[in-house]
């Protein structure tokens, strides 16, 4: 691997400055570098991604297509949908290359602009997330309501505005990262640009990086969280008060697809970024960051379709339309 600005063992600090140079690439290891698994590894993933975006697409298409569907509830799901597209679209493409051409070199500029799409979606994908849960708050805590609460002109600013906490967060890692100016190596333990990786690869002050990184993740992510749990500490609360057993179980059943989503999806998250070694090159951290940047997003669409009538009926509509 050629290196303009070189690969490091020690930082500044250590070193003395003018014998340094920074780094203007780094080196994905991918998930395994037997040659004999990389021919399975990318069938694999090829057809993750295949059915990641298929599904995806089918879930945008039928929503937008029915009028049925023209609701708050399904509008955020297309979006999500949309995001999810996005969120895989950034890392298993580069990831089949690597495979092929034998490389696993991204430039400094590459890995950025990874890094940046990557938290781009992750954090749309978390806010869209609160924003159904809020939905499902409003559409059963007050359902007289609903109409006027959730407009939409709401709505859409809603989703812009998870669009540009998104921006914001990428553009503040990024910044980060291009501060630094020298990094202890150029090896990620990865097969895509984890920022949590990236910075922990930095040569500063790692305290002061781990708790800026959880200062973020606070925000980005457990207060999203809370507001998800209180949603549904507020929706089970008034399931429980409907006399009927037919009526709980309708109310449940609406929630059930997103609850499901939002256990795998944070369950994986917070598993990587927050009960993880950021400095460790093990195999087990790759291997759970493929749960929530690619089995997550490729199971989404199942979830909500198999468990969704209205959605069912939509696809149903759309085939025969189709054929």
């Amino acid at each position: 691997m050629t290196q303009q600005r070189g690969s490091l063992n020690q930082c500044p600090r250590i070193r003395e400055p003018q014998n340094l140079t920074g780094v203007s690439e780094f080196h994905l290891l991918g998930l395994s570098e037997d040659p004999d698994l990389q021919p399975i590894i990318f069938g694999l993933f090829l057809s993750m991604y295949l059915v990641t975006v298929l599904g995806n697409l089918l879930i945008i298409l039928a929503v937008s297509s029915d009028p049925h569907l023209h609701t708050p509830m399904y509008f955020f799901l297309s979006n999500l949908s949309l995001a999810d597209i996005g969120f895989i679209s950034t890392t298993v493409p580069e990831m089949l290359v690597n495979i092929q051409t034998h490389s696993g070199v991204i430039s400094f500029v590459g890995c950025l602009t990874q890094m940046s799409l990557f938290i781009l979606f992750l954090c749309m994908d978390d806010l869209l997330l609160t924003l159904m849960a809020y939905d499902r708050f409003v559409a059963i805590c007050h359902p007289l309501h609903y109409a006027v609460i959730m407009n939409p002109r709401l709505c859409v600013r809603l989703v812009l505005v998870s669009f540009l906490f998104g921006l914001l967060d990428s553009q503040v890692h990024n910044l980060i990262t291009i501060h630094f100016s020298y990094f202890e190596n150029v090896d990620i333990a990865n097969f895509f640009c984890d920022p949590s990786q990236v910075l922990g690869l930095a040569c500063s002050d790692t305290f002061t990086v781990n708790i800026l990184m959880y200062f973020v993740g606070a925000i980005y992510g457990f207060l999203p969280l809370i507001g998800i749990i209180f949603s549904y500490y507020k929706i089970i609360s008034s399931i429980l008060r409907i006399p009927s057993s037919g009526g709980k179980y309708k109310a449940f059943s609406t929630c059930g697809s997103h609850l499901s989503v939002v256990c795998l999806f944070y369950g994986t998250g917070i598993g990587v970024y927050l009960f993880s070694n950021k400095s460790s090159s093990t195999k087990k951290g790759t291997v759970a960051s493929v749960m929530y940047t690619v089995v997550t997003p490729m199971l989404n669409p199942f979830i909500y379709s198999l468990n969704n009538k209205d959605i069912k009926s939509a696809l149903w509509r759309l085939h025969r339309r189709a054929v």
